[in-house]
């Protein structure tokens, strides 16, 4: 999401992630589920288990919570979840897009429908924001695995639609339906991303003042910590002085 790896950080450096780590292994092992039962348990053959269990990786998920998350799929008891996505709006007219897995859409709702109007934001139809966001595969790697052109010529290659390059890495940006050969290929070429999913992508990033960029971030870390919600994608960015005071 614009903005994900800067909340992230920040999270990180504040000690609130230790502090949620055991609600985070259940997400990443949740998705991993879903993803090997809607495709195959084979990583090598099934783009979204393998970029769940990259995520897991990035975040220190033991490799048994792993493997019993691929078998969890194969159990004919295994819970069976709703992948739903919500829309709403947060201060200063941001918009959000909410991705959930549930197996009680009910509680789900009303849980989001909290979140959102506890923090500032509301909560609208389906629809209402997701066209200002482009639904695209993203993968991330160091800035160290290759020089800025060796990148954009091997995504081009591999069939992607953009890179963008700087001292943080390289992002290169695919369309939904070519992720899984985009990854592939890349993966192939320069070893295992940092990062690969799919994403949704926010056409134009807002600026907002620091005020209301501190209600919105609080509107995000609400949504997250709910237990369905598993990824929430923004159409804002915080200024840079109200990175470093939150860092700090």
């Amino acid at each position: 999401m614009a903005g994900h790896s800067q909340f992230k950080n920040i999270m990180h450096r504040k000690g609130r992630v230790d502090a949620v780590r055991s609600k985070i292994f259940g997400k990443l092992a949740r998705e991993i589920t879903v993803a090997a039962k809607l495709g195959l348990p084979d990583p090598a053959m099934n783009a979204r288990l393998r970029a769940a269990i990259i995520a897991a990786r990035a975040e220190n998920v033991p490799k048994d919570n792993i493997e019993r998350a691929i078998k969890k799929a194969q159990s004919a008891d295994s819970e069976n979840y709703d992948e739903i996505r919500y829309e709403g709006y947060g201060p200063g007219g941001a918009a959000l897009i909410v991705e959930a897995q549930t197996d009680n859409r009910n509680r789900t709702a009303s849980d989001v429908r909290s979140a959102f109007t506890k923090s500032g934001g509301s909560l609208a139809e389906t629809g209402a924001v997701s066209f200002m966001f482009d639904h695209v595969g993203v993968v991330e790697f160091d800035a160290g695995v290759a020089d800025a052109d060796t990148m954009l010529e091997a995504a081009i290659e591999a069939g992607a639609d953009d890179v963008r390059s700087d001292a943080d890495g390289h992002e290169v940006t695919c369309a939904q339906d070519a992720y899984g050969e985009v990854s592939k290929a890349l993966e192939a070429r320069f070893g295992e991303p940092r990062r690969t999913a799919l994403v949704w992508k926010a056409q134009n990033t807002i600026e907002v003042d620091d005020e209301t960029g501190e209600k919105l971030l609080r509107l995000v870390e609400v949504i997250e910590d709910q237990d369905d919600v598993q990824n929430v994608f923004v159409n804002f960015a915080l200024s840079e002085a109200l990175m470093e005071k939150l860092a700090g």
